[in-house]
């Protein structure tokens, strides 16, 4: 079960069956299922006090995912700052697939959202070379998220 809440802020305009139906398909792309699995959106200042009370960072960031999986049964929980997201979509997104996403906001905000079922399905993105391999997932990953021509 995949749960969407916010916290402080709107929350944010996804098709949540395509969403979860896009998560499970990633994580059986890594031999995984998905248990349950909670996102909660907030604003900067929110992440920033998770990211002090839980690790102790202080810093604003995009996503805090916290792991409970077990054996190949993907759960946890994430907050993502949607003002982060958005920060990160004006610098870093110079295009965006139109066939999948309405901007570049909406992309980011996806790469963010599959970032942390790619942490809770084993990958990681702090020590080297693992920033590479991380972006690379989340570039498939985003390639498997349905097209909106396939709605129609």
């Amino acid at each position: 079960m995949i749960t969407f809440q916010s916290d402080g802020v709107a929350l944010p305009d996804i098709d949540r069956r395509r969403v979860s139906e896009w998560i499970g398909a990633v994580a059986r792309s890594y031999g995984k299922r998905v248990g349950t699995v909670g996102y909660r959106f907030v604003d900067d200042e929110r992440i920033l006090s998770v990211n002090m009370e839980f690790l102790g960072h202080d810093y604003y960031t995009d996503i805090i995912t916290f792991d409970y999986c077990h054996a190949d049964v993907v759960s946890g929980d994430m907050v993502i700052s949607l003002d982060t997201v958005r920060t990160n979509a004006e610098q870093f997104v110079t295009s965006y697939d139109a066939t999948r996403f309405r901007s570049a906001y909406d992309q980011e905000l996806h790469r963010v959202i599959i970032h942390g079922i790619l942490h809770l399905c084993g990958l990681n993105d702090k020590g080297p070379g693992e920033r590479e391999l991380m972006e690379a997932a989340e570039n498939k990953a985003l390639n498997l998220f349905p097209s909106k021509m396939s709605e129609q």
